[in-house]
């Protein structure tokens, strides 16, 4: 290419190599038997589950040559089970597996005999900084059939670094779910979870407050100040009472984590259009419900039988005393425990049980403590109007986050763009700050002859997040709440690429021909509005016509740490700036599967191996050139392709990177 190329030195001098394979067969019975795909990954990298949504990372799956003498049985099978997190950079829930990893395959065989079952298996590897491009490995499993004993022992051991390459043009079908292994640290997943426990406990509180719980506190106290003849006996009855109230809300926690098994359960939950469509109208029946539109009631039959075990006294009544308080209190807390359950469903096994006991551990609390100290039921306020208001507020909260179910159903988000959700939501948010103002008004509310203070300020907080919203409109990221709102539309008015690019000067690509991209432009897309090109050698023409230096962008299409760096560093205004005004850009595709003409193709010096993609040979410039395979990677050089400074990862530090291109 006759470019002259410093090598990079420094974190950027190596081939990063995480993971081995190796490959056996397993439970050969008659016709059948198992192949297994086994991983050892490097800390803290970590595969992509086999099981992933469209649109999603690069998900672990062997692709076998073609032959008629077997069939696969049933889909195959990972352990452990994938550890299901939100991945910012692709904005779904997502699932990794770290540490050892293992996929099994049933196949039958048509002919007995000694069988053999090639392919390639292909996979994805990332860590919390870079990601790896995808890669394929060869395998090839001997199976014999001459009975129960020929099971084959043979383990293939494989170095996923020299034995592999890039796909070729293989249409992949992804579903997410992000795993670790026991034993390697998961702090994602640690995070997630336990901000979903608060998240659910701070919702019992909320529980609290709503028009059939709280009037319940003073009567079901009651019942343990009569009879009590010593406090130790009556602390002891207050303590079960909260416990089996814990536990009921707990144990439907459990029933739906054992009701969500398979590999597939936790991806169909979060990504099918048909569960999320029923979970939407779930929420829509919770808001109309809190609005006061129709009251959910469980069976009265339910509730009798449960209140008359309380008569019969003893630890049985104070634990039918406690099911009773939950069954009684099921119009409020229903909507509330089944959005619980419903968000739960699709994460963790343990997210339904950890949610639930958060839940019932705070609607338990003040129920144990009034059982105990009796006398603190002098300072609880009133009941009134005010509690049918928490609930109408929960039902304006429920219904703008039902919106969130329907991204499913449209996952191109051609019809749910980004601005008809915003919308959606500032309308729903304008009407609950109306409705704090006495605007609105619904059913059961009471009147209000007045503005109170809390009223007034929770109204001023609303109308500032509608405004927020708003500037969502004109194309503020909205970082805040990105993960619940659809991407950005590439269509769509943005006035923050307008703040940026008003009064710099025009871009070299509109006075010169060769700064016009020209080659791979109707297959590749620059973010934010920015121009690029996806050729090396255009790239370069441009910057000797420009007078710019050249920033090389290694990047993939399932890269999830790049589109991190584009979403929270390339968004930053400074940032989009300097690229637009001091840059030319080249964004080098390592993973793209686009097979190029015969007469393109090469044998690399790196591992002498044909390239023949678009990705291929991108990866293999990066790897020959900089000693390292990691994306992103950003590359500044001149226009004669020198190296200026070190190559710089990913670094979501807005002033770091920035710093960086300035050449500080």
């Amino acid at each position: 290419m006759g470019v002259a190329i410093l090598m990079a030195t420094s974190i950027f001098a190596q081939v990063e190599d995480p993971v081995k394979w190796t490959f056996s067969v397993d439970n050969v019975i008659g016709q059948e038997a198992e192949l297994v795909f086994s991983a050892e990954i490097d800390y803290p990298w970590h595969l992509y589950s086999a099981h992933l949504p469209e649109g999603g990372p690069i998900a672990t799956k062997p692709w076998y040559d073609e032959s008629d003498n077997y069939t696969l049985v049933d889909e195959i099978v990972e352990s452990p089970k994938p550890k299901v997190k939100f991945d910012a950079g692709f904005q779904m829930d997502v699932g990794t597996l770290a540490g050892k990893a293992e996929f099994r395959q049933k196949v039958k065989f048509k002919d007995a005999g000694t069988q053999t079952v090639s392919g390639e298996i292909e996979f994805q590897v990332c860590d919390d900084e870079v990601c790896l491009p995808p890669k394929s490995v060869s395998f090839a499993f001997e199976v014999k059939l001459e009975g129960a004993a020929a099971a084959s022992d043979e383990i293939v051991h494989v170095d996923a670094g020299t034995e592999t390459e890039e796909t070729v043009a293989i249409e992949s079908t992804t579903d997410a779910s992000d795993t670790a292994v026991a034993g390697v640290p998961a702090l994602e997943d640690e995070k997630s979870l336990w901000r979903f426990f608060w998240l659910a406990f701070g919702l019992g509180l909320l529980a609290l407050l709503t028009p059939c719980v709280f009037p319940m506190i003073p009567m079901t106290v009651s019942f343990f100040m009569q009879g009590s003849d010593s406090k130790a006996r009556g602390i002891f009855r207050g303590l079960i009472f909260g416990i089996s109230i814990m536990a009921i809300y707990t144990l439907l926690g459990v029933i739906v984590s054992v009701s969500n098994v398979g590999p597939n359960a936790a991806n169909a939950l979060s990504t099918h259009w048909i569960p999320n469509l029923i979970f939407f109208a779930l929420f829509m029946v919770f808001a109309f419900s809190f609005f006061g539109m129709f009251e959910l009631v469980l069976p009265s039959s339910w509730s009798n039988k449960a209140d008359t075990q309380v008569d019969k006294g003893g630890l049985g009544g104070v634990f039918f005393l406690a099911l009773t308080t939950v069954l009684v209190s099921f119009s409020c807390t229903g909507p509330i425990v089944g959005a619980l359950l419903v968000e739960a469903a699709g994460g963790l096994a343990l997210k339904p049980i950890l949610g639930m006991f958060g839940f019932g551990l705070a609607f338990a609390i003040p129920f144990t403590l009034f059982a105990i100290f009796p006398s603190w039921l002098k300072g609880l306020p009133k009941s009134g109007g005010w509690l049918n208001a928490v609930k109408v507020v929960l039902g304006f909260i429920v219904l703008a986050f039902s919106m969130k179910f329907l991204l499913a159903l449209d996952p191109t988000n051609k019809i749910l763009t980004r601005e008809l959700y915003l919308a959606v939501w500032i309308v729903l948010f304008s009407m609950l700050g109306a409705y704090f103002l006495g605007k609105i008004k619904f059913a059961h509310d009471s009147d209000l002859p007045h503005i109170s203070v809390p009223r007034l300020l929770l109204s001023v907080a609303s109308f500032s997040f509608v405004i927020y919203l708003f500037l969502g409109l004109f194309g503020y990221e909205l970082k805040t709440i990105s993960p619940l709102l659809p991407p950005k539309s590439p269509n769509g008015l943005d006035l923050t690429q307008r703040a940026v690019y008003s009064g710099t000067p025009m871009l070299a690509a509109d006075a010169h021909e060769e700064c016009t991209p020209v080659k791979y432009a109707d297959m590749f897309h620059m973010p934010f509005g920015l121009k690029g090109f996806y050729s090396l050698e255009e790239g370069l023409a441009c910057a000797r016509a420009s007078g710019k230096p050249v920033l090389i962008d290694f990047k993939g299409h399932f890269c999830s740490n790049c589109k991190k760096m584009e979403a929270a560093v390339w968004s930053d205004p400074e940032v989009l700036r300097a690229l637009r005004e001091d840059y030319v850009i080249v964004a080098l595709y390592t993973d793209d599967r686009t097979k190029l003409p015969e007469a393109e193709w090469y044998t690399s010096e790196v591992d002498g191996k044909v390239k023949k993609t678009i990705g291929q040979q991108n990866i293999d410039f990066e790897i020959a050139n900089f000693r390292t395979n990691t994306i992103p990677l950003y590359v500044i050089m001149d226009a004669d392709g020198n190296v200026v400074g070190e190559p710089k990862g990913t670094d979501l530090d807005v002033a770091s990177y920035l710093s960086w291109l300035k050449g500080k």
